[in-house]
């Protein structure tokens, strides 16, 4: 993917240094504009060392504003005050405006990232309002302390891949099945109270979960979390809902799947509860027995809400054959109904839950095994896969 980042004249522009070497990490093409006010807090080296590519700052009889205008991606991060309302009324001053304006003219797609006090955050908002009437993209920023900050470098970079290959399915240059579609992941490990102070969890992560889920959004996805305790760190740009117990992410799910195109259901929900929740704290003084009922399999019920659902069921193992694995899932798919099952050994070094990597089997009415590869890239296949079911 070929990306043009534009940096200006806000102090988040050392921000940007990061932000052109995680995609470069990613694999991506990255030539960077800068204005000559942004010059003004890092040096054009700094982008040229995370770009590996020379600086645009002048144009030039190699009339950059043309060459550059048909990338897969502007990107103008930081956005400031000015470049925004001067791209609103289509102004072209220096290298960055002008590359805007050309490339608008092509139906490049733009994305900005706003950075600046929160007073000119309001000031300028309603040309950011014009600015999206007319199909520009924006990162919502951080507001904190009195300023609209720059987002996070996860945020932006999956914002910047949605909207390329969104861009790619609305012009018809991509076979992608999952953009516009409604996907509803589930990820996390329930929790289950025994009393106010202490409770029964398990040792999901939602690791998987995460990385489905950015796979989900990268593709153009209209994406829902429904999320348990987890160990990582959620983008903002994610839509969440928080389901602590069993008992609530089960109702919660039942509420949701009518409306969703995609269910995928990688939360390792509790297969039993205490039968007692008390209201004060146990003492603990004594010996203490506990008696716990078996809980409802959600998953057993989603095809009865929504039938044309496509239903993708995790089934975690420990320490069994691959024959038997294979036997689990396929009993699932027999019980619930699921279109998809991703299958694994929980026993296995290197695959317990909170790894970064892990080896499954996807199973239908094919066997497809995956080998041993971190999540992120697990991910990618599953999807792959989904996209050519669906």
């Amino acid at each position: 993917m070929d990306i043009v980042l534009c940096v200006t004249g806000s102090v988040a522009a050392t921000e940007s240094i990061k932000l052109a070497r995680e995609f470069k990490r990613q694999g991506h093409n990255v030539k960077c504009f800068m204005t000559q006010e942004a010059t003004k807090i890092i040096h054009p080296n700094a982008m040229e060392f995370a770009s590996r590519e020379g600086v645009v700052l002048d144009l030039t009889g190699d009339i950059e504003h043309v060459k550059y205008a048909q990338a897969d991606l502007i990107l103008v991060a930081p956005a400031t005050a000015n470049t925004i309302s001067k791209f609103a009324c289509k102004i072209a001053d220096n290298a960055v405006s002008t590359l805007l304006i050309t490339a608008f003219g092509h139906n490049t797609p733009i994305v900005f990232v706003p950075s600046m006090h929160d007073s000119m955050y309001d000031a300028v908002y309603p040309n950011i309002l014009k600015l999206k009437s007319e199909g520009i993209k924006f990162v919502n920023p951080r507001m904190d302390e009195g300023k609209a900050k720059f987002p996070s470098v996860e945020d932006i970079v999956l914002e910047s891949l949605r909207t390329v290959n969104l861009d790619r399915f609305n012009k018809g240059e991509d076979s992608n099945n999952i953009a516009g579609k409604k996907v509803l992941i589930s990820l996390g490990g329930t929790y289950e109270a025994i009393d106010p102070i202490r409770g029964i969890t398990n040792r999901s992560s939602g690791k998987m979960g995460l990385e489905l889920a950015k796979q989900a959004y990268i593709r153009g996805a209209d994406l829902s979390l429904l999320m348990a305790h987890v160990t990582v760190n959620i983008p903002k740009v994610f839509n969440v809902i928080y389901t602590e117990s069993s008992e609530l992410m089960n109702s919660t799910t039942i509420k949701l799947v009518p409306d969703f195109d995609i269910f995928i259901a990688t939360a390792a929900v509790s297969d039993f509860a205490p039968i007692k929740e008390e209201n004060f704290k146990i003492s603990s003084d004594f010996n203490l027995t506990l008696d716990f009922k078996p809980l409802n399999k959600i998953i057993k019920h989603i095809k009865e809400v929504n039938p044309n659902i496509f239903l993708v069921g995790f089934k975690a193992e420990y320490n069994v054959s691959e024959e038997k694995m294979i036997e689990c899932a396929h009993n699932q798919i027999d019980f619930a109904g699921t279109d998809l099952v991703v299958a694994n050994d929980v026993g296995r070094e290197g695959c317990e839950f909170g790894s970064d990597n892990n080896e499954v089997i996807l199973v239908n009415d094919n066997i497809l095994k995956l080998a041993f590869s971190s999540k992120k890239d697990l991910s990618i296949l599953i999807f792959n896969e989904i996209n050519r079911l669906i």
